[in-house]
């Protein structure tokens, strides 16, 4: 009968051998994790120090192999370093947006690596990751844990993979419950008067904040999507404008154009209302060429920073007496105008560049008058006796 294979990961007998005075080889074979048997050899001074140099080699071989492939002996410090590798090069291909890369590298460098980094792979357990999401959400709010839990599963996943664990521990992670009211919009006559108001406001004009938001109101548009508008993509004879990228700040590049919008659906052509084609056109007419060719610049030039316009926005709100009005609030006001039209979810999900139907149902409609049909089902109760249109005396009568 055939000698049995080596399990993969583990070595056979070690032979050790003098060659010399106080020189001496230690050697065995190993079967990697391609599954391919290899001898592997370490030297020392003596026999003792061979053989140890070589159980290290042999070791370390095993905790994390020359293609980087993870162990369950791994370090959760070594498996973060592969996984934002991986996301980085998701970045040089285009399949991850660089600001969600540095968004899921700073949740790791702030709470993952200290709070379980030196954990091994194999020590990981639900409750130690549930601990983890549940004192960052206490610490820092829920956007910081939903981060931090989306950054615990894709390490175990990437660990899942590499066959050092047999799922992903981070599905039984309690989930952050949402705690926002439900989505507000402007009305009709408050997105009017709002209009006004931003209009004569000095500081709004200066910033360059008038017709920034009138297009914001008239697409729906995220302000990064805004701000990365540029002539070309604009037909005002059909009234259209083409969504191709956003603006972002990418750490030690600044602010850039990235061509691919927040999702898939991102990229999007949208109608335009007559009032925005005329002032565009207005604003054209005016407009001093610049080298992104974007529509919205800087108040002194450059691409529009979203981070910045949001913090000018957040006073220009405040002074025109809609403290809680943010730039979403434009979106959902355009989202739940399209409802209220008797369009489709589908239809505004395209407006506002979702993927999911959902997403812009649950955050982006915002809630009706109950006008559900109930009312007049209910009317039932009308009478006494429970039956509509039955007079309760001539119940009465008609039961004695």
């Amino acid at each position: 009968m055939a000698r049995p294979p080596l399990p993969i990961g583990t070595h056979g007998r070690i032979r050790v051998y003098q060659l010399g005075q106080k020189r001496y080889r230690a050697r065995t074979s190993y079967r990697d994790h391609d599954g391919v048997v290899r001898d592997v050899e370490r030297t020392g001074p003596s026999r003792s120090g061979a053989e140890n140099a070589l159980r290290l080699a042999l070791r370390d071989r095993g905790r994390v192999s020359r293609g980087g492939e993870v162990t369950r002996d791994s370090t959760v410090r070594d498996l973060g370093e592969l996984w934002l590798a991986e996301m980085d090069r998701a970045v040089r291909l285009g399949k991850r947006s660089p600001t969600t890369a540095e968004a899921y590298r700073y949740r790791w460098d702030r709470h993952v690596r200290e709070g379980v980094g030196m954990l091994r792979v194999r020590e990981l357990t639900v409750s130690r990751l549930d601990r983890l999401v549940v004192e960052v959400h206490d610490r820092y709010g829920a956007g910081a844990a939903k981060t931090t839990r989306t950054v615990l599963s894709g390490l175990v996943g990437l660990a899942v993979r590499h066959d050092a664990l047999d799922r992903n521990l981070v599905r039984d992670v309690g989930r952050i419950e949402n705690t926002t009211s439900s989505a507000r919009s402007l009305t009709v006559v408050q997105a009017i008067d709002l209009r006004g108001r931003i209009s004569a406001n000095p500081k709004a004009r200066e910033w360059d904040l008038v017709d920034f938001t009138d297009f914001m109101l008239s697409t729906g548009l995220r302000i990064g999507e805004a701000a990365a508008i540029t002539w070309p993509s604009l037909d005002l004879d059909a009234a259209t404008v083409e969504v191709r990228g956003t603006v972002v700040r990418i750490k030690g590049q600044g602010l850039t154009i990235k061509p691919r919008p927040k999702s898939k659906s991102g990229f999007r052509t949208l109608e335009l209302p007559g009032w925005a084609v005329a002032m565009l056109r207005r604003r054209r007419a005016a407009s001093v060429p610049n080298e992104w060719e974007v529509v919205f610049t800087a108040p002194h030039g450059g691409l529009r920073d979203p981070s910045n316009t949001q913090s000018d926005l957040r006073k220009i709100f405040d002074a025109a007496g809609y403290e809680w009005v943010t730039s979403h609030v434009y979106r959902k006001t355009v989202a739940t105008l399209m409802d209220e039209a008797g369009l489709t979810a589908r239809q505004a999900a395209d407006q506002l560049g979702h993927a999911k139907i959902s997403m812009t149902q649950d955050n982006y409609f915002g809630r009706k008058v109950a006008q559900t049909g109930a009312a007049g089902v209910l009317e039932v109760f009308s009478n006494p006796g429970g039956n509509p249109g039955v007079d309760l005396d001539d119940s009465e009568e008609s039961g004695s």
